[in-house]
């Protein structure tokens, strides 16, 4: 990688890095910055770098830095039920890298940002049934749909801060 590679990525996974601590406890998965920063991962830097930008904040988090929502940080946050969704970041910011860079159109970034997003729900979902022993209907209730309407605006203001933020990478 050159070094303004590196040095956006490296950017990049500082940038989720600060905004995935905060968050809101709305039940067992909370409410955080962490998909909004995943999403300008993925448009910004695309599917190769938004990819290592957030597995560079998973790797920072597993070795216990408090990165991950709540402020906390280590093994034991990927392993609870919360890990699931945390897995499925690396899939989401590499979807909307991939679709974003293929077709660079306004409209593109919120499309790649709903299936980015539906991915890691599906990655989450499964990950916290097996946690739980919960069943599918329940799960959603509990995982999904509170979710939707904040994912639904950190989507809308992700694609119009990547749209910028892209333009200016590209200079």
């Amino acid at each position: 990688m050159k070094v303004k590679n590196i040095t956006q990525t490296a950017i990049m996974a500082a940038i989720i890095c600060v905004a995935a601590p905060f968050s809101v406890s709305v039940g067992p998965i909370p409410i955080s910055l962490a998909t909004f920063a995943v999403y300008i991962a993925g448009a910004a830097l695309g599917c190769r770098k938004g990819s290592i930008a957030v597995i560079i904040y998973i790797l920072l988090g597993c070795v216990g830095l408090p990165v991950f929502s709540g402020f906390e940080g280590g093994l034991q946050k990927i392993a609870g039920v919360t890990g699931g969704y945390i897995i499925g970041y690396i899939p989401c910011a590499y979807i909307i890298g991939l679709i974003t860079n293929k077709w660079d159109k306004i409209l593109s970034y919120p499309a790649a940002m709903v299936l980015g997003t539906a991915v890691c729900y599906i990655v989450g979902t499964a990950w916290f049934m097996f946690q739980t022993k919960m069943s599918l209907a329940a799960a959603l209730l509990v995982c999904v749909v509170p979710f939707l309407i904040g994912d639904a605006v950190k989507i809308a203001a992700a694609s119009i801060v990547s749209v910028q933020i892209k333009k200016k990478i590209r200079i």
